[in-house]
């Protein structure tokens, strides 16, 4: 086996092959924002949550989108639903609508 000096740690892996688009169609019809989020980071910028925890919204999106739902619902779970990144989002995105609605789809049940 050749070592180029770099390799995949088992963490970064994504088998895509898990994403549940099932899920994801859900989420989509509840709240079809969640197509239009350019993950900006702008959410994130400004959350108040995150200051003190590891609260991203871009995050979880992009978790959800790698099938890594399990991640994304921990990223949202400190998230006080003030509203300011819905204030800063380019896109006028309802983000509080869609925290909820990712918890709602993903969470066990």
């Amino acid at each position: 086996m050749v070592d180029f000096g770099f390799g995949l740690v088992p963490s970064s892996r994504i088998n895509l092959d898990l994403f549940d688009k099932d899920k994801y169609e859900e989420l989509a019809a509840v709240e079809p924002d969640v197509r239009i989020c350019m993950a900006c980071g702008s959410c994130t910028a400004v959350c108040t949550a995150g200051k003190f925890s590891t609260t991203s919204l871009r995050e979880a999106i992009e978790d959800i989108k790698n099938a890594q739902p399990t991640k994304a619902l921990e990223l949202l779970k400190a998230c006080q639903l003030c509203g300011k990144c819905s204030m800063v989002c380019p896109r006028g995105i309802n983000t509080r609508h869609l925290i909820l609605s990712i918890i709602n789809t993903y969470s066990i049940k």
